[in-house]
């Protein structure tokens, strides 16, 4: 049996942990408030999953834990940096399970871990998963992407279950692009619904959204097959049109007239797209990415909805 350990107890950490142990592994599940780790450990029970029982298989605990097959690291892309860093040393290796692009330096998370930790292998699981139906064993598939394919491999079949298919890709570019840039993306498509523009209006952000994910993965040394996959396509669907998306939920609320920083103040969750918008047109440099360049506008209070539309839609015409 393989031992597992989870660095993070949100929604997602925990969807791994259960099916983790879905997949016959002992799970160490780790929270940073020791208060909460000893709550979650003695009840069962998550506020971030309400109503899921964790399994006998999962211990939860607020100590960072040293020996394991496998480590993933299920934490906010901006905390990726600073939880990798109080890691014990080990030889296990290290699976991300966050998206983005880190603000201060405008790395991927496997160029974070590749600077902290070069001696691990390192993937990054990635693709179009909502926490709770992960959690509750719905039919769902996902990318495990890195570079050592026996590491991945191994990955793989510790985790992979009848419910949970999981597919190897060697291009991590590809897998990390997709994953940063449809947060970002699903910014946009809720604002669209929200303002009352159509479902027009939001297929045609979504393809065109697609284009961008393309130039920037193969500028950056991706290959364009990643982004029509679970990674790129796969996961822009999902949070494009999904309800249970924090991003999209909080273009929608943009959309309709709400304030930034109202939106962000009634939340206790993470929208990972408000801060992964700028680092990420900051990491694309001269890259062409209208849209998402129109994301980090409105969020930075230089645009208004309407005004980035017109800019959208008065842009040179071309063939596509």
């Amino acid at each position: 049996m393989n031992d597992i350990a989870v660095i993070g107890a949100g929604a997602w950490g925990t969807a791994l942990a259960i099916q983790a142990t879905r997949a016959g592994c002992q799970v160490t599940l780790w929270a940073r408030d020791p208060v909460n780790a000893a709550a979650i450990e003695q009840s069962r029970l998550n506020a971030r999953l309400p109503g899921i029982r964790l399994p006998g298989g999962i211990r939860v605990t607020s100590h960072l834990p040293s020996d394991a097959a496998a480590i993933l690291l299920a934490v906010p892309m901006q905390h990726l940096r600073g939880v990798t860093e109080r890691l014990p040393p080990t030889d296990a290796p290290l699976v991300v399970c966050a998206k983005g692009v880190e603000a201060a330096t405008l790395r991927f998370p496997l160029e974070i871990l590749a600077e902290i930790r070069p001696s691990n292998a390192a993937c990054i699981l990635t693709g179009p998963n909502f926490a709770r139906e992960v959690a509750e064993g719905l039919p769902a598939a996902a990318t495990l992407a890195g570079t050592d394919a026996t590491e991945r491999d191994r990955i793989v079949e510790m985790l992979a279950t009848a419910s949970f298919r999981l597919y190897g890709n060697d291009d991590t570019i590809g897998a990390q692009v997709g994953g940063a840039a449809k947060n970002v993306i699903a910014i946009a498509a809720g604002a669209v619904i929200g303002a009352g523009l159509g479902e027009n209006a939001r297929a045609a952000l979504i393809t065109r959204s697609l284009a961008e994910l393309s130039r920037l993965t193969i500028a950056l040394g991706g290959r364009a097959e990643t982004v029509m996959g679970l990674s790129g396509l796969g996961d822009l669907l999902l949070t494009c049109t999904g309800p249970s998306s924090r991003n999209f939920s909080l273009g929608l609320a943009l959309g309709r007239g709400e304030n930034l920083a109202d939106i962000l103040a009634a939340r206790d969750t993470v929208t990972e797209g408000v801060t992964t918008a700028p680092a990420l047109v900051a990491r694309a440099g001269g890259i062409d990415m209208p849209i998402c360049a129109a994301v980090a506008a409105l969020l930075a209070g230089r645009t208004t909805l309407a005004r980035a539309m017109a800019d959208l839609l008065a842009r040179p015409r071309r063939d596509e």
